[in-house]
């Protein structure tokens, strides 16, 4: 009598077919990033996860938090040792990586204030004019957008490759502040609160400066469902309510009295022609701050009311 195989092992020899048809390639959707602390990452990688869970593809992140250097980062994405990164774009950045072309802090982080050491609050009270800003030396990264911004409106800057030790720099002295997005500096003054350092209190610099996401180029599938993910979260308000919710940005709107701060509006030469500039809905309009009403004042006289 003619012996058939059991169901249970036809079903194993079904799936054991299907493994060996599929390509050697096909495996879950695995979004490799470095995740080390930048000021950033909290604000980014919350609106990273919104985008995803607006997608039908899922995506698994597999976070790396060994500290690196923003160049090596750019590196391992362009290699494909890692998928994803954020920093603000220019035209050798998009160059060298794929962008997602929509601002996360919508333009944010081209609100510049200075991080100081507290005795220089005097001297930047004198500012008046961008030329007495010109006498001051401002320290950035190596690799930063800002750095040549800054360069090319004639500051003076002092690069370095490591992000923490640009906080002990400052302190020491090699310069004299260090520029960094409205949202940025009451974090970092929190994680490096051994150092004697404060915000500066009358100056702000405004250029436009988006900050995206960046994959290597050819990585043209995760580029395209992360823009569809962050148009949809744009879409719906949520990305906004992420926005205007975080701690980052809620503190940056409360703390850095932005409509009282002296404004130098600066060139950004190098960003590039593709910037989304004509949709409005992605960035951020400080004159939609409205300033709080005086209180009202208290007074036991008549109000004097028109006939």
């Amino acid at each position: 009598m003619t012996r058939f195989p059991s169901r249970t092992l036809l079903m194993s020899l079904v799936f054991m077919t299907l493994s060996l048809a599929l390509p050697s390639h096909a495996q879950s959707n695995v979004i490799r990033i470095n995740g080390a602390a930048d000021g950033n990452s909290s604000y980014v990688m919350e609106i990273l996860n919104l985008a995803l869970s607006k997608l039908d593809t899922r995506y698994e992140l597999k976070i790396d938090n060994t500290p690196v250097t923003q160049a090596r980062n750019m590196d391992d994405v362009a290699s494909g040792r890692m998928d994803l990164l954020w920093a603000a774009t220019n035209m050798e950045m998009e160059e060298m990586l794929l962008p997602i072309r929509i601002p996360l802090y919508r333009g944010l982080l081209g609100h510049r204030i200075f991080i100081i050491r507290p005795e220089s609050q005097a001297q930047f009270d004198q500012v008046k004019t961008f030329e007495d800003l010109k006498k001051f030396s401002f320290g950035q990264g190596t690799t930063w957008a800002d750095s040549s911004i800054l360069e090319s409106n004639g500051l003076t800057v002092i690069r370095t490759n490591k992000y923490p030790g640009l906080f002990y720099m400052l302190d020491g002295g090699r310069f004299d502040a260090f520029p960094r997005g409205v949202q940025e500096p009451w974090a970092e003054l929190e994680t490096n609160k051994n150092l004697p350092l404060a915000v500066e209190k009358r100056i702000m610099l405004v250029y436009r400066m988006p900050l995206y996401f960046f994959t290597k180029h050819g990585n043209t599938k995760l580029a395209a469902d992360l823009e569809l993910g962050l148009n949809r979260a744009i879409a719906d308000g949520s990305f906004n309510e992420v926005f205007f919710r975080h701690p980052i940005v809620r503190s940056a709107i409360e703390q850095s009295n932005m409509h009282d701060r002296i404004a130098f509006m600066i060139d950004n030469p190098t960003l590039p022609k593709e910037t989304p500039l004509e949709r409005e809905e992605l960035w951020f309009d400080i004159n939609s701050l409205k300033k709080p009403a005086p209180a009202p004042v208290e007074s036991d006289q008549p109000l004097d009311l028109p006939e």
